[in-house]
């Protein structure tokens, strides 16, 4: 009797492998049953993941609108939100009588908030917090005069537009410039043993102000007043430039990263900073759709021909694939029984291989079975695993069918309908229509052309015909163009003049972060990997709990699961921030110049942030993205407006009814696409995707049914596929033909088997330090602009140079005589040293 599938788990159990000698441990017959149940229990097990429903998950920017502002508190702030009230009504009494926040006139409501900006400037620190959490309570949505949670967020959104024209933005951001330098502050955490939510109070009601005030603002609504959406045009120029000779509110925050990871400022509420620095960035730069809008606009000024679609609406588009059986890539040869015990089950093994879902968007054939019956030869063969790769990439190019249950005839008739052509615009690169011709040219004629695309003299018609097909589908990207221009800039600096250079917000952004980049990436990552759940504690390790902790240790086991929880949440949202706030870098920074794009690239990789991101995901993914890290009834908006019932257990324990973690399958899918930019067309990184063994890893990422993360999946397979050599290829032909189907493709391109990849000499050290040097020429160009550069203009007219205007000292008419006498008459000039010299 077969034991019961287990449910969920893709792992292998622990003895999956026996001792090692393939009949799972034991000797002699009686051990070979054994084997077999091994064998069996550990395709169910594997098969198991098929059940996982598919993810019903859209991808944007941010989650809903009530989710992020939820997320800017944790569970031990609770108490917080009654203290916020109180402050408020303490005040509101003082200068309002009779009368309740809602009720009022908006020029009373005006009125008010002036008075509590004044009160906002006094010295006591005890009275300007009292002020702040009124300022933070109008900010909440003053919700204890709210019925609803709806009410609550309608009047927290109208508060921060009321509080912004108020000019409230502005006076936090001195308040946090002094709370930044509070140097006794930083002291004070410096020494205590341990940190806990009290030492950042002040921080966290301005970064809570301000995170509300632009959260709120950010979002575009059609219902939106004429004064409100001017409101938040004016609020990103403010935020995106740099105001009365500040820098940009970004840099300000970027900065406070920095200092929270060099330990100078251990009390920093990190996972607030990081938040809201996401926020800014978002709201400035724009996010996924203004990205793509920037995209079509900046083809259009080039001249380029218009993209041929937007990639994220082509995936929303795909369907969901079931995982790929991991038997195989376990050892299945090792595990199965011999083929002569194979014989006999062959009915069975069929209707297994049937009820499995194929890995692609088809339900294509099964790969692994053949329609008509086998010979014993044919079963032996198929038994050891010898076969040929040729045979199963043409069993990919023909129609894809749904297999025909194992009680029917095959369907003849029926046939389902099927989109035609693949989801991807094929694409071409100049490079590779300039390397099909140098193969072609060496083959035919003997001798090449160089980077001349139009003569096809001497070539065979097929020849003309692939020319002719390749450059049909070429692609000119953004990147190509800036990267001519550049070449050519430097090639000619003084035919081609100074380069004009627009002010963009993200132009802005880069010059501001250029000279410490490399210390802002470091200090993302290395919180990144504090964060990650992969990680061990460690003691030297940088403390990202500090506005989580409470003041007093939990005392029940109650409390112990309440804060475990709000750690587990609050290590998820601090992964959701930073790699969402890389991805919009990287994007951004790729749009408006590919070699900003590529130094922020280079840091990152130089930092560790591909193996990094590996380690994230060696873990088991399906847990980590259906993880219920929540309390619903402590949720902002809804902990302001219910009584908060008595926690128990069960409550703990039940979390949300969603099927899935938004936050985690969002932070799971921008670190693939970061990881994709990171590696794509970079044979060095493709290498240390192979050398760190990332294809296992990978490969069981397939387990979660979303089509968006399976597909950015599949491309980190795609480009080390040659590198894994042939025994990988022909064990994991589902992946394989998931590739082809799901990945766009490059017509010429041999990921697929690769076979003169060793003799190939990749010198990726010098790959690394070209580029480097381009990026520093492009720096060196564009942003250092020293006076004694070898290109500035010389002034070699004496009259010029004598008749220059000089401000002198307005004193200096007094005493010139007196100078004179001084630096010049009494000063015995050496002639011959002074020609020596010069």
């Amino acid at each position: 009797m077969e034991d019961p599938a287990a449910p969920g788990s893709g792992n292998p159990p622990a003895n999956g492998y026996g001792n090692g000698n393939g009949n799972g441990g034991g000797k002699g017959k009686p051990a070979a049953p054994k084997g077999r149940e091994t064998f069996r229990s550990q395709r169910r097990e594997s098969e198991g993941s098929v059940d996982c429903p598919t993810l019903e998950f859209e991808y944007g920017d941010t989650d809903g609108h009530a989710a992020e502002l939820s997320e800017l508190y944790s569970y031990t702030e609770h108490p917080e939100f009654t203290t916020n009230r109180r402050c408020f009504e303490e005040d509101f009494k003082t200068q309002v009588q009779g009368k309740e926040w809602l009720e009022l006139e908006e020029d009373a409501q005006k009125a008010y908030v002036m008075g509590l900006l004044d009160r906002l400037e006094v010295v006591s620190r005890e009275r300007r917090l009292k002020v702040a959490r009124a300022v933070l309570y109008l900010a909440q949505g003053t919700f204890g005069e709210c019925d609803s949670e709806v009410d609550v967020l309608h009047w927290s959104r109208y508060n921060c537009f009321l509080l912004y024209q108020m000019g409230t933005f502005s006076a936090f951001l001195e308040l946090l410039h002094m709370e930044i330098d509070n140097s006794q502050a930083c002291s004070s955490a410096l020494r205590k043993p341990a940190i806990s939510i009290a030492d950042s109070t002040e921080l966290r009601v301005l970064l809570s102000v301000m995170y509300l005030m632009v959260e709120n603002i950010r979002l575009e609504r059609e219902t939106d007043s004429y004064g409100w959406r001017t409101a938040r045009e004016t609020f990103r120029t403010e935020l995106s430039f740099s105001m009365h000779n500040e820098e940009p509110f970004a840099l300000l925050l970027f900065s406070m990263v920095t200092k929270f990871c060099s330990g100078l400022a251990p009390h920093f509420p990190i996972k607030k900073v990081l938040l809201l620095l996401w926020k800014v960035v978002m709201f400035t730069l724009g996010g996924f759709e203004q990205l793509q809008a920037l995209k079509v606009q900046k083809r259009e000024e080039l001249g380029l021909p218009p993209l041929a679609e937007d990639s994220i609406q082509v995936v929303k588009s795909m369907r969901a694939a079931s995982p790929p059986s991991y038997t195989l890539d376990l050892g299945e040869s090792q595990l199965a029984p011999p083929p002569s015990k194979l014989r006999g089950r062959r009915g069975s093994r069929r209707q297994l291989l049937t009820k499995q879902d194929s890995l692609d968007i088809y339900n294509e054939r099964d790969l692994f079975k053949t329609e008509e019956p086998a010979t014993e030869e044919e079963e032996e063969s198929a038994g050891d695993g010898e076969r040929t790769l040729d045979g199963e990439l043409d069993l990919l190019e023909q129609d894809p069918l749904v297999p025909p249950p194992p009680s029917q005839a095959p369907l003849s008739a029926e046939r389902v309908a099927f989109p035609k052509g693949l989801p991807w615009t094929p694409k071409v690169r100049q490079k590779d229509i300039e390397h099909f011709l140098e193969i072609s040219r060496n083959k035919f004629i003997g001798f090449t052309l160089g980077q001349d695309t139009d003569t096809l003299v001497g070539l065979p018609r097929p020849i003309h015909e692939s020319v002719k097909t390749l450059k049909q589908h070429k692609y000119i990207s953004i990147a190509d163009v800036q990267i001519k221009n550049e070449e050519e800039l430097e090639k000619c600096p003084m035919s081609l003049g100074e380069e004009v250079v627009p002010e963009t917000p993200c132009e802005i952004l880069y010059q501001g972060m250029l000279y410490s980049l490399p210390q802002y990436m470091i200090a993302l990552l290395k919180i990144l990997l504090a964060a990650a759940p992969t990680s061990k504690a460690k003691t030297d390790s940088i403390n990202i709990l500090a506005d989580v902790l409470p003041e007093e240790m939990p005392i029940t086991v109650l409390q112990s699961m309440k804060l475990g929880i709000d750690v587990n949440r609050h290590k998820e949202i601090i992964v959701k921030s930073i790699s969402a706030l890389l991805l919009l870098l990287l994007k951004h920074f790729k749009l408006n110049h590919i070699y900003q794009f590529e130094y922020v690239s280079q840091h990152l990789v130089f930092a560790n942030c591909i193996p990094l991101i590996l380690k994230f995901f060696n873990q088991n993914i399906l847990s980590y993205i259906t993880a219920k890290n929540s309390i619903s009834v402590l949720d902002y908006p809804c902990c302001t407006i219910q009584d908060l019932p008595e926690l128990t257990t069960e409550s703990l324990e039940a979390g949300d009814n969603n099927q899935f973690c938004w936050r985690n399958l969002f932070s799971c899918i921008n670190l693939l696409r970061l990881l994709n930019k990171l590696t794509k067309w970079k044979h060095s990184r493709t290498m240390m995707l192979v050398v760190f063994k990332s294809a296992p890893i990978l490969k069981r990422a397939l387990k979660v049914k979303q089509a968006m993360l399976q597909l950015y999946v599949l491309k980190l397979l795609k480009i080390q596929t040659k590198y894994l050599g042939r025994q990988w290829r022909k064990s994991n032909m589902k992946t394989m033909s998931a590739i082809y189907q799901k990945v766009r493709h490059r017509m010429n391109d041999d990921w697929a088997y690769g076979n003169d990849i060793d003799a190939r000499p990749w010198d990726f050290q010098a790959e690394e330090c070209t580029l480097r040097a381009n990026i520093e020429a492009f720096n060196s160009r564009r942003y250092d602009r020293p006076q004694d550069s070898e290109f500035s203009p010389v002034d070699n007219c004496l009259q010029s140079v004598l008749g220059q205007r000089l401000d002198l000292p307005e004193d200096f008419h007094y005493s010139y005589e007196l100078w004179l006498e001084r630096e010049v008459f009494s000063q015995p000039i050496c002639w011959e040293e002074l020609l020596q010299n010069h």
